[in-house]
């Protein structure tokens, strides 16, 4: 490093090209009670941005509910259709009160996603306290709804039927941790999707910035995971929605 750059800068000229910059959490709002920190953020900030688009995309266009819609009201009703499929098909019939939920969720996500390619913007699914938050909440409401629904006899999950007596105990282990592991792998797969790309595109676009002319391969190279990031993001938020879709039909099924 030349005598006198900054650290952590490489001597770019300031720019920093640092592939996990983009993960800082930045507070834009400090707020201190006691010993908690609740400052406002860069995650929260984009987090609020996500909520006012799905809230603008559905409220806005569908307000005066064309025969032939538009654009945007065209989109509003592909997501509500891809939800309303995916809860019908992973849940059953009885799965369709919890629409609202799956939506939010869906939509938050898949918004979140999207933004995140958005240069200057901030990925919160980057972050594994985000995403475990998220699976924590489906875990338990997915929990809650089976004993609400089974009482104790939700118990039964945790053997398969007919399964042999002196097997009883393994088969249960098995189960209960495969149960107890769903969101930690729920939120794992997504955050480490969005992580590993948006270090694997920063990091390809400093090379580009370094070797100049020479850059061109790492530029094609980037173009082409960029197009491929935008699939992951719509992929990564689907998959999430469904496996919670899944669990809620293993909530109100027991299968």
């Amino acid at each position: 490093m030349a005598e006198g750059a900054p650290a952590g800068h490489g001597g770019t000229g300031g720019l920093n090209l640092h592939p996990l910059s983009q993960f800082e959490i930045t507070p834009l709002i400090p707020i201190q009670v006691g010993d908690l920190n609740i400052s406002y953020t860069n995650s929260s900030l984009w987090m609020t941005i996500a909520v006012v688009i799905v809230f603008a995309l559905m409220a806005l266009p569908t307000r005066g509910r064309a025969l032939v819609p538009g654009r945007m009201q065209s989109v509003a009703e592909i997501l509500y259709e891809t939800t309303a499929n995916m809860l019908r098909e992973s849940a059953g019939r009885e799965g369709r009160q919890y629409f609202p939920f799956i939506f939010a969720l869906f939509s938050f996500l898949l918004v979140g996603n999207l933004q995140g390619m958005i240069p200057g913007s901030f990925t919160f699914t980057s972050h594994l306290v985000v995403t475990f938050a998220l699976a924590l909440v489906v875990w338990g409401g997915t929990t809650v709804i089976g004993f609400a629904r089974h009482g104790a006899g939700f118990l039964k999950f945790f053997l398969p039927p007919g399964a042999p007596t002196w097997a009883a105990p393994l088969l249960v282990l098995t189960e209960l941790i495969s149960y107890l592991s769903r969101p930690v792998s729920l939120a794992l797969r997504l955050f480490a999707n969005m992580l590993v790309g948006h270090t694997l595109l920063k990091t390809l676009g400093g090379f580009v910035f370094v070797l100049g002319v020479a850059g061109v391969v790492p530029l094609a190279v980037n173009v082409a995971i960029t197009a491929l990031e935008f699939l992951v993001a719509v992929l990564q938020a689907y998959i999430f929605a469904i496996l919670s879709c899944i669990y809620l039909n293993d909530a109100l099924h027991m299968h």
